[in-house]
C-alpha cells in the first residue's frame, strides 16, 4: 500500500510522517482492498484558531475514495481522530459487502 504524507502551510517533519505512516499502516485490517492513501495535514490560519486539519483520502478497490478528516490543536490527536473516521468507514463498507454476499 502506498502512502503520501503532504503538508499545506505547515512542514512535515519525519516525526510526523512516521506517525501518519505507522497510523494508516493499519487500515488494511479493516478492509483489504486498500491500495493507497493520501494524508493531507495543514495549519488552519483563519482566526488564528491555532487548529491542525488532517485530511485522509483512502483508494479502495471496488469503490470510490473515502474521505476522513477532523481537526484538533494538537496534531497527533486530529491524527487519531481522522484514523478513527476512517476506520470506521472501511468497517462499515466491509459489512456491507459482506451482507451483500449472503
Amino acid at each position: 500500500m502506498r502512502i503520501d504524507v503532504v503538508g499545506r502551510n505547515l512542514e512535515i517533519t519525519p516525526a510526523i510522517r512516521e506517525y501518519a505512516e505507522s497510523r494508516v499502516e493499519k487500515l488494511p485490517r479493516y478492509f483489504d482492498g486498500v491500495s493507497m492513501t493520501l494524508v493531507t495535514i495543514h495549519k488552519e490560519d483563519h482566526q488564528k484558531s491555532g487548529l491542525f486539519g488532517v485530511e485522509f483520502v483512502i483508494d479502495v478497490e471496488k469503490h470510490e475514495s473515502f474521505v476522513a478528516k477532523a481537526s484538533d490543536a494538537d496534531l497527533y490527536a486530529a491524527i487519531d481522530q481522522t484514523l478513527a473516521k476512517a476506520q470506521r468507514q472501511l468497517h462499515d463498507f466491509k459489512e456491507k459487502l459482506k451482507q451483500g454476499n449472503r
